[in-house]
């Protein structure tokens, strides 16, 4: 072995720091002392106290989950040019990418993500590229087709000019992003470059337009009279690269799998685990990628990055699947939606990597197609206790290739000689019918069961004892595009909270994995921080209506000013909130993003997951179905307003935003008692209440500050009168069930 292939691919480094471990420990500290306190004199106070008790046990018991995974926080560092100096072949690598409604997510966002991966530094004879379409869009076809042919031009223009970013639309918005390189030769491809997609562009805005982008024949003749909710499998090979040139154009191919009404179809889950049979079929890489449609490769060596983990480590079982972090671009200054989660990614990510590993986040994910397959680690033989035929379907070719990607020695996959002669056999496995009686959805490929299948199909992993890898690189991996308005901020936010809870209920939850699998015990705790979101919002509601309800009862649940007690919820306060404040800036935030996520955290609690919470629950007893709301996608934001105004929160009729109405309502009418009763002298009572409870129902009126405009506002930047009317009525019962239960 040379010096070169001996060098490791990757390297751990630990990053535990001591000021942070005291500094959480003692929030931790001073958590029990105040659950102490309460328990001690619960018997002299009331139902108000039993409340406050049973909420601040809850945020103990989260904070204890929250520095579980920031315990042991790790760092990977990867060499792909390491790699590049081995005398080794790159294995092949499938990769996958999701589209469902050709509104919400406009083509020209998923054209980008499939010409950015299109072109990274990977030789094209080992990739292919899989674009799943829900919808049967023949616009989504149309726009797909014409964006190979530009990546005819595109990808060698990238390899010659090593162009940083292979997103087009990203490369040329951005001129920070121009190479520099002076040349006149370059200025010429550069401009005939900018020209061909300027084309593209106008192509797919003006097929758009259209009702039908062309005329429905030849290849286009599938989709006449198509309806998206029942139609046959649709599959079509744009590119093969036949020749197998590792400078040509990948493999493309379109499909659309059958959709029947009487036929479960299991949302991304079912086109995930469509697209993985395919491919199989196809390809059959042992590797395979799967990314959003608008989460776009930026960092070009992303792919050489995955496999220096992958082909890296010494056993298999420490990487069964490779996660980025979901990063965006253009984010508004100071997050103001809360939604780019930088601190969360550097802090919890790097301490679920320290465990058994990162949950599986949907998208920016490299999988062993083994794993996907349902393979354990201990599994040497790579069938497992299944019976292949049983398990996978009916079709003898792809059972073929299964046993193949399943053997445990495989790096290389064995496919069809031909890609397009394998369609018929394609369309067979994609059809709606196909999974009956076999094990798809239930021990293999993308569990079914929860709207955050990612979620469910990542712990099904966990569980069978995989560990798994979370990578930040420089630049980033991939970027994405976040919610830009409050309604798509929260709606993303629901559907998560309500399918992270149908986890914790699945058959396979985290704590049967404990119990019966191989999921570890602190590993149980971290997918509890994510699954706990939906309960998280009845603890976080009662908290903020606390202080309200103790002014209208005349009643406390802070010690008074003057008892040294007062001392113990102070300095939780500031220590938490110093601590908080501290991550922001050694992130590189500012102390306004520190404060908009804050403000955005407590929103969300209470409205969203509030929302998804109910919506689970009514599911499990059978009363609803979920249904899966897709996110509206953004490429850039508009230009037609400012920043000030892209920033502001916006509104809608969705009942989301009525729970965040009334608990502002609640407490705004708790200050208007609470200052009449200080001027009136609550008609010679004392006043039981003080300094502590004013001053929380005014914190809470300052997280909601976003909703107190919207009372004022108009248009989208102001909440609906339907909304209103629903809170106030809401809040009026509040106020006199408070009253009367206390006989005032």
């Amino acid at each position: 072995m040379s010096k070169t292939e001996a060098l490791p691919l990757y390297e751990r480094k630990h990053l535990t720091k001591i000021i942070p471990r005291l500094i959480e420990l003692t929030i931790l500290f001073l958590c029990f002392s105040l659950l102490g306190y309460r328990l001690l004199h619960l018997k002299n106070h009331g139902f108000i106290w039993l409340v406050a008790l049973l909420c601040e046990s809850w945020f103990t018991f989260i904070w204890i989950v929250v520095v579980n995974i920031k315990w042991n926080p790790i760092a990977i560092k990867t060499y792909p040019e390491r790699l590049l100096q081995r005398n080794l072949e790159l294995p092949p690598l499938d990769m996958f990418v999701t589209t469902a409604d050709p509104v919400l997510e406009p083509p020209i966002i998923t054209v980008n993500t499939v010409i950015s991966l299109l072109s990274v530094d990977y030789p094209a004879n080992k990739l292919a590229c899989y674009l799943s379409d829900d919808a049967a869009s023949p616009l989504t076809y149309f726009c797909l087709v014409e964006a190979s042919e530009f990546a005819k031009l595109w990808i060698p223009f990238c390899k010659k000019y090593n162009v940083p970013v292979r997103a087009p639309f990203r490369y040329f918005s951005d001129q920070s992003l121009f190479t520099g390189n002076g040349s006149s030769e370059f200025q010429e491809d550069w401009n005939i470059m900018k020209e061909e997609y300027t084309r593209l562009c106008q192509k797919i805005e003006e097929a758009a337009q259209k009702s039908v982008p062309c005329e429905l024949t030849g290849d286009f003749a599938a989709f006449v009279d198509i309806d998206r909710r029942s139609h046959p499998t649709i599959i079509k090979v744009i590119s093969e690269n036949k020749e197998g040139l590792p400078d040509g154009l990948p493999p493309i191919v379109y499909i659309s799998r059958e959709k029947r009404p009487n036929h479960a179809h299991h949302f991304k889950a079912g086109a995930m685990n469509v697209l993985a049979r395919v491919s199989g079929v196809m390809t059959n890489a042992p590797f395979m990628l799967n990314v959003d449609c608008d989460m776009f490769a930026n960092n070009p060596q992303v792919v050489l990055h995955a496999m220096c983990l992958l082909l890296g480590v010494k056993d298999e079982t420490d990487c069964g699947f490779v996660q980025f972090p979901q990063q965006f671009y253009d984010g508004l200054k100071d997050d103001p939606f809360g939604n780019q989660m930088v601190v969360m990614i550097k802090y919890l990510g790097r301490g679920l990597a320290g465990h058994q590993g990162p949950l599986y986040g949907g998208t920016g994910c490299f999988h062993r197609r083994k794993v996907i397959y349902g393979s354990s680690p201990e599994d040497k033989s790579g069938h497992g206790k299944m019976n292949t035929g049983e398990a996978f379907g009916k079709s003898t070719k792809f059972n073929k290739f299964v046993a193949q990607a399943l053997s445990s020695s495989s790096r290389t996959a064995e496919c069809p000689e031909s890609i397009s002669k394998s369609i018929d056999e394609a369309c067979q496995v994609a059809s709606c019918g196909y999974e009956y009686g076999t094990a798809w959805g239930k021990e293999i490929g993308w569990i079914y069961g929860s709207t955050t299948e990612d979620v469910l199909t990542g712990l099904n992993i966990h569980w069978r004892g995989w560990r798994t890898m979370w990578l930040r690189t420089n630049p980033n991996g991939f970027l994405g595009s976040a919610p830009s308005c409050g309604p798509n901020t929260l709606i993303q936010q629901k559907r998560w909270s309500t399918g992270l809870l149908e986890v914790l209920f699945a058959p396979k939850s985290p704590f049967f994995g404990t119990l019966f699998g191989k999921l570890e015990f602190r590993q149980c705790l971290n997918y509890l921080f994510f699954l706990l979101w939906g309960p998280r919002s009845i603890f976080e509601i009662c908290y903020a209506a606390l202080p309200a309800c103790c002014i209208f009862t005349n009643t406390n649940f802070l010690p008074k000013v003057n008892e040294p007690a007062i001392l113990i919820p102070i300095s939780i306060f500031v220590v938490f909130n110093t601590y908080c404040v501290s991550e922001y800036i050694q992130t590189n935030q500012s102390i306004k993003s520190w404060w908009n996520n804050h403000r955005m955290a407590r929103i969300i609690a209470m409205t969203a997951w509030l929302c998804g919470f109910l919506s689970a629950i009514f599911k499990i007893l059978r009363l609803s179905v979920t249904v899966f709301e897709v996110t509206k996608k953004e490429q850039s934001s508009s230009t037609d307003e400012s920043e000030e105004k892209l920033g502001r929160f916006t509104f809608d009729n969705s009942p989301v935003f009525v729970p965040g109405t009334t608990i502002l309502m609640v407490n705004l009418t708790a200050l208007g008692i609470g200052f009449l009763d200080f001027m009136q002298g609550n008609g010679g009572k004392i006043i039981e209440w003080g300094i502590g409870e004013l001053v929380c129902s005014i914190w809470v009126v300052l997280c909601f500050w976003s909703f107190l405009k919207g009372l004022l506002g108009k248009g989208k930047y102001g909440i609906p009168s339907s909304t209103v009317c629903k809170s106030a009525a809401l809040a009026f019962v509040f106020v006199q069930i408070c009253r009367s239960s206390w006989g005032i």
